[in-house]
């Protein structure tokens, strides 16, 4: 999927984290707000390398929610408007 395909962030949508340290985390967005989403912890804990427990929340900013390595990339679910 690219830039083009990528929805609008919204309620509903699991992300997944670009970045290699992430180790494939995932994240539900909980809120939309003007320039955060709200997420939870959607990946259960992976031996060792994640520290967050699943279900915890967290704010990330819009902007991010694009995949480049930095960024988040759409894996389902929500309204993709």
């Amino acid at each position: 999927m690219n830039t083009v395909d990528t929805p609008t962030p919204a309620p509903g949508q699991i992300w997944q984290d670009n970045d290699p340290r992430g180790y494939g985390r995932k994240v539900r967005i909980v809120e939309i707000g003007d320039t955060h989403a709200t997420v939870e912890l959607h990946t259960p804990r992976a031996a060792g390398h994640q520290k967050a427990k699943p279900g915890r929340r967290t704010r990330i900013r819009l902007d991010r929610f694009r995949p480049t390595t930095t960024g988040y990339r759409y894996i389902s679910g929500g309204e993709t408007r």
